[in-house]
């Protein structure tokens, strides 16, 4: 469903793993459609900030890579939800992540130029690598669903990839 949440998730929330363990209690195929859709509108926001506030060449085309990403797989989401007639179902995870993205994003409108950079890709790095393992370890897993499984499988590729490309980023900022 909403899981094939390509790379912009990361953006907005240094997700220090707390919101994911949540998730440890096998989260139902529509409580993960919730965590995946939210974790890309999330993103989505995310890189619109840094779109509108870096300077960096490189950070405003990943950006711009998130928002598309992310858009694309929430509408593939959407009409998966649809399509099985499955109502996504807010949890706490989702409650989560939206406060901790809210918590980000405010700390990284405070900054500007290049420090503005570094924190959003590393952000973008280590939010990556939370979502995978959580992809993994719990999301994949969990989904009971086959297409909704095979969406997530796609997305952690999806992520994958991200991730390299954050990291990518990153390095050029150092």
């Amino acid at each position: 469903m909403l899981i094939r949440f390509s790379a912009a998730i990361a953006a907005m929330c240094l997700l220090s793993g707390a919101a994911f363990a949540q998730a440890a209690s096998k989260p139902t195929d529509p409580q993960i459609a919730h965590i995946a859709y939210t974790a890309g509108v999330l993103d989505i926001t995310a890189a619109k900030q840094a779109i509108s506030k870096s300077k960096s060449k490189d950070v405003v085309a990943f950006a711009n890579d998130m928002v598309r990403d992310h858009e694309a797989v929430n509408k593939q989401a959407l009409d998966l939800v649809k399509k099985l007639n499955v109502a996504p179902e807010d949890n706490d995870t989702s409650k989560s992540l939206s406060k901790a993205a809210a918590e980000k994003q405010v700390e990284l409108a405070k900054l500007s130029g290049a420090a503005y950079d570094k924190a959003y890709v590393a952000n973008e790095v280590a939010y990556h690598k939370t979502v995978n393992g959580a992809l993994e370890s719990t999301l994949i897993p969990s989904a009971t669903n086959p297409e909704l499984k095979s969406l997530l499988q796609t997305g952690l590729k999806i992520f994958q990839g991200h991730q390299q490309h954050a990291e990518h980023v990153a390095s050029m900022l150092k």
